[in-house]
This record gives C-alpha cells, structure tokens and sequence, in this order.
C-alpha cells in the first residue's frame, strides 16, 4: 500500500507528503525551475530519480507502511 512521496537532497533535509512531486517541491523551495535528475543503472541505462531544484539535488521516494513479520 502506496502512503505517500518525500524528497531528500543532498544535505539531508526531507520534504514530506508530496503528491505532485516536481510542482510541490518548486513551491516548497520557492524556485520555478526544475531539471530532471537521472541515476545510471546497472544494466547500463538511465533512471529518472529526481529533480534538481535551485542547486538542490532532490531524490524522491515513494513511502509505504511497513508490516513486520509474523511470528
């Protein structure tokens, strides 16, 4: 079960409850330009992972609820 999206750039700080992740993010930092942040992965290809936001490399999760295991 999907709860929600954050953010967290490269100094740590976290953005909690996105939903538009590029939209709410810019209006958070107060910048209104975003470029597309990508990861190369192991296969060799490319994977788009965040926005880079006002010199803030922002990575964004997706959160979900967490449920241990029975005993």
């Amino acid at each position: 079960m999907r709860v929600g999206l954050m953010a967290v750039d490269q100094h740590g700080q976290t953005y909690h409850g996105l939903v538009n992740p590029r939209k709410d993010l810019m209006e958070r930092i107060g910048i209104n330009h975003a470029e597309k942040m990508y990861r190369d992965t192991t296969s060799g290809g490319v994977r788009h992972v965040g926005y880079i936001i006002g010199g803030l490399w922002c990575e964004v999760y997706t959160v979900s609820q967490w449920k241990a295991e029975e005993e």
